[in-house]
C-alpha cells in the first residue's frame, strides 16, 4: 500500500493526477511495511461496525487481500514466523533500531492476519488463503507469546540464561547474553505485570516498552487472557513513566542526551 499520495494539477489541461508514494519519496526512502496491515484491519472494522459486507467482498478487494498474504506468507530465507523488516519500516521516518522483528510489525500482522481471515469469501481462492493464515497464526502467536513476552520470571530467567547452546533442547534458543540486559529493565519490572519487547533476534532483544504495539497485542487477542491483565498491570504500576501527563507515551525509555540526533537523525526543529 502506498504511504502516501500526491495531486499533481495541471494548469494547462486543467487536471489533476493522483500519484501513489512507496516510500521513493518518504525520508530516508523508507517502504511502509505496515500500510496494507493497516488497510485489512480498517476493512474489517468498517464492515464488522456497519454489518455492511458488500465492500469486502467486491473482487477487488478480495484480491487486495489476497495479494498483501501472498507477499507476507512468501516463503523466504527465515527460520522464524514473524516477519522481516528493513530499519524505519514503520510508524516513523528516522531511525529507532526499529528493524529485524520489531513488535509493532509483529502486533499488526497477526491483527491483520486474523481481520483477512474473517474477511476472505469461501471460495477455492479464499479457502486457499485462510489455510495459509490459520497456519501462520498459530506458529506466530506461540512465538510472541514464548519469546517476546517479558515479565519478572522470564527476566531472571534470561539473567541466569547460559550461552552458546547447540541442540533443540537449548534453552537459551536466541543465544542473548544475560550482560545485554539493560540496568534500567530491572527497576521498570514490577512484580505483578509484564508486556512484549520491542524485538527478538538473534543475540539481541531490545527491551523497549512500545505501547501500541503492546495494545494492539490486547486487541487482537496476541496477548492471552492473562498476558492482557499483566499489560495492564505494569501500565497502572509504571503509571508516572507511561503515561505522566501525557495520554500514553509511544516508547520507554526515552532517549537521553544527544540519542535523539545519533540514532533518530532528527531535524531540530520537530525536538519540542
Amino acid at each position: 500500500m502506498p504511504a502516501s499520495f500526491k495531486v499533481l494539477h495541471d494548469p494547462v489541461k486543467n487536471y489533476e493526477t493522483i500519484i501513489a508514494d512507496f516510500g521513493e519519496c518518504a525520508i530516508g526512502r523508507v517502504a511502509p511495511i505496515d500500510l496494507g496491515f493497516w488497510w485489512n484491519i480498517l476493512l474489517c472494522a468498517y464492515t464488522k461496525s456497519t454489518g455492511d459486507t458488500s465492500l469486502a467482498e467486491l473482487p477487488k478487494c478480495q484480491r487486495g487481500i489476497r495479494l498483501i498474504l501472498t507477499l507476507c506468507l512468501s516463503e523466504a530465507f527465515d527460520t522464524f514466523p514473524t516477519l522481516l523488516c528493513a530499519d524505519g519500516c514503520c510508524m516513523i521516518d528516522r531511525r529507532m533500531g526499529v528493524y529485524e522483528y520489531p513488535i509493532e510489525i509483529q502486533a499488526l500482522f497477526f491483527m491483520a492476519l486474523r481481520c483477512a481471515l474473517y474477511l476472505l469469501k469461501n471460495d477455492d481462492e479464499g479457502k486457499e488463503c485462510a489455510d495459509r493464515i490459520s497456519k501462520r497464526l498459530h506458529a506466530l502467536s506461540y512465538h510472541m507469546r514464548s519469546f517476546f513476552w517479558l515479565d519478572i520470571k522470564q527476566l531472571n530467567d534470561i539473567y541466569r540464561y547460559k550461552t552458546e547452546e547447540y541442540s533443540h533442547t537449548a534453552v537459551n534458543k536466541f543465544n542473548v547474553m544475560p550482560d545485554s540486559l539493560p540496568d534500567w529493565v530491572f527497576d521498570f519490572m514490577p512484580t505483578r505485570g509484564g508486556y512484549f519487547i520491542g524485538n527478538v533476534s538473534p543475540a539481541r532483544m531490545d527491551f523497549r516498552w512500545f505501547c501500541l504495539s503492546n495494545c494492539i497485542a490486547i486487541l487482537s487477542s496476541l496477548a492471552t487472557p492473562e498476558q492482557a491483565s499483566a499489560i495492564m498491570d505494569l501500565i497502572e504500576s509504571r503509571w508516572e513513566e507511561l503515561v505522566g501527563e501525557m495520554p500514553l507515551k509511544i516508547c520507554y525509555p526515552a532517549m537521553e542526551s544527544h540519542e535523539w540526533r545519533i540514532v533518530t537523525g532528527c531535524d531540530p526543529k520537530n525536538t519540542g
